[in-house]
């Protein structure tokens, strides 16, 4: 297994799909973003294709295209690429994980299939289990989004001998506000190398001391700096000023928790890139964001 020399950690942004308004992706803009996350927002690490990306509401096709251009962009500038293969049907994940290992990507990440959804941990794993052994050189991270999946196995469960079912397993993003499943992932695991990637930002400070070793999220997009010195506070044992920059992110984030995966494309097209419209069925429209986002 070819894995990479460095374990995936630190900050990883959810990467927005560019779009042009008539609905197309606008691959011109991606090599211009990857620039922005590694100059501007100190963030050398990607996730692509996942909630934030819309990746479900994209055809495979599109899925296929969107991660060719962000790894041939991000090469010699990203650390890590990681590709969000999930899908309804097994066979179009196997696809999308096969690819992800021609391109040369980094790593695979698969959400729980949520129609039919799986009832039972074996069920799960046996279908996480399939993917992964369509590219058997890429380390596999499981993302796990009960909120959005309904697919209340946790994750907990889950890790529970994963490695003898998925030699591949590295880790998991773990997008969920029960601290007790998360604290329990890494407290029983701590003899492996696995990588505890938070995905709820509001609330990384509390995952770091549960031992996150990492985030995965959609506003490291446009407060990776920030959170960045959050982390370096954290890892100087400064948690006054950890807590100080937490509150400062969550400040911002209260602003949008209600609005739609749109406003992050607004923030981002009237700051610094144009990223275009979303995909439906989110809703197609602008407001102040951008304007709230100039100032954090």
């Amino acid at each position: 297994m070819a894995f990479p020399k460095k374990k995936l950690q630190g900050l990883v942004a959810a990467t927005i799909t560019p779009m042009t308004e008539n609905g197309e992706i606008n691959f011109s803009v991606i090599g211009q973003y990857v620039d922005y996350l590694v100059k501007e927002q100190g963030v050398k690490n990607i996730f692509v294709n996942g909630t934030t990306g819309e990746g479900l509401s994209l055809s495979v096709s599109e899925r296929r295209q969107v991660a060719e251009e962000w790894v041939t962009k991000g090469k010699d500038k990203l650390d890590q690429v990681i590709i969000h293969v999930g899908a309804l049907s097994l066979k179009e994940s196997q696809e999308l994980a096969q690819h992800a290992a021609e391109i040369g990507a980094d790593g695979i990440a698969v959400i729980a299939p949520f129609f039919l959804k799986p009832w039972t941990k074996d069920i799960l794993i046996n279908f996480l289990k399939e993917v992964a052994a369509a590219a058997p050189a890429l380390p596999f991270y499981y993302y796990h989004i009960p909120a959005l999946t309904g697919v209340k196995i946790r994750a907990e469960e889950l890790l529970d001998g994963i490695l003898d079912k998925i030699p591949t397993f590295q880790g998991l993003k773990f997008s969920d506000t029960d601290l007790l499943d998360f604290g329990q992932c890494v407290d029983q695991n701590r003899q492996q190398q696995f990588a505890f990637l938070f995905g709820v930002d509001e609330q990384l400070l509390s995952a770091l001391v549960m031992g996150a070793t990492g985030a995965v999220g959609s506003t490291y997009n446009y407060l990776g700096k920030k959170t960045n010195q959050m982390l370096e506070a954290f890892e100087q044992k400064d948690f006054s000023l950890a807590l100080n920059y937490q509150f400062c992110i969550q400040r911002f984030i209260n602003f949008v928790v209600k609005l739609e995966n749109s406003k992050l494309k607004v923030s981002k097209n009237q700051r610094t890139l144009p990223l275009g419209t979303t995909n439906f069925p989110f809703l197609h429209r602008e407001d102040c964001l951008s304007r709230r986002t100039l100032n954090y």
